[in-house]
């Protein structure tokens, strides 16, 4: 498909969108982009890889309004209905309708194709890096989070605890996105740089709290 395509495609779709917040459409961008990166060194249906990636969070405003929703189930769905009203090839549309239902991380859906698992590394990468410290402090302060909490020992960090601080939000979720996990070379050389970067961070901020820097 011609650039074009994908143009006309991002202004179809973009009333889906919040216009601000961590899953707007400057995340879509963001991950489109990621996701071009790590095709370069995959044999993978661009046609698919672009629309997937335009496509993952178009239900991402319905889940936060209704959070019963999943928005990659409900996704999947409406990524489905916007390709059958375009001219996009009708043998790919399942393709990317897969790819989005599965790019949902937390669900442990497998992908079962190349281009489903770029959309999984590229969404992922976007979790990781300096725009996901500016990211997590935000919806901090949206929600009147404390940044961080002392009494919560070491010991409950982890993916299956949960706070009220935006610190322990890196242990608890950000920095489980270890790097061994994405499933292509090049979103896992890519994903050691940006956690070896958070995890920094966490470190160094650590040091101040206490003091020692």
């Amino acid at each position: 498909m011609e650039d074009k395509f994908f143009y006309e495609l991002r202004k179809k779709i973009q009333p889906h969108f919040e216009e601000k917040g961590s899953h707007d459409f400057n995340h879509t961008e963001r991950v489109y982009n990621l996701a071009i990166m790590i095709s370069k060194d995959e044999k993978v249906d661009m046609d698919i890889v672009r629309a997937a990636t335009l496509l993952h969070d178009i239900a991402r405003k319905k889940q936060e309004e209704d959070p019963s929703i999943c928005h990659a189930e409900e996704g999947a769905k409406m990524a489905r209905k916007v390709l059958m009203e375009t001219d996009f090839p009708e043998d790919k549309i399942e393709k990317v309708v897969h790819a989005v239902g599965a790019h949902r991380y937390s669900k442990r859906l497998k992908a079962e194709s190349k281009e489903a698992e770029i959309l999984q590394d590229a969404d992922r990468l976007d979790a990781l890096g300096a725009i996901t410290i500016a990211r997590v402090f935000d919806w901090g302060a949206k929600k009147d989070r404390a940044i961080y909490d002392p009494k919560i020992a070491s010991e409950e960090y982890g993916e299956n605890h949960t706070s009220n601080t935006s610190m322990n939000h890196f242990h608890e979720k950000i920095l489980q996105i270890k790097p061994n996990t994405f499933k292509t070379k090049k979103a896992r050389e890519m994903a050691k740089e940006r956690y070896e970067y958070v995890e920094g961070f966490v470190e160094r901020f650590m040091k101040e709290w206490e003091g020692k820097l």
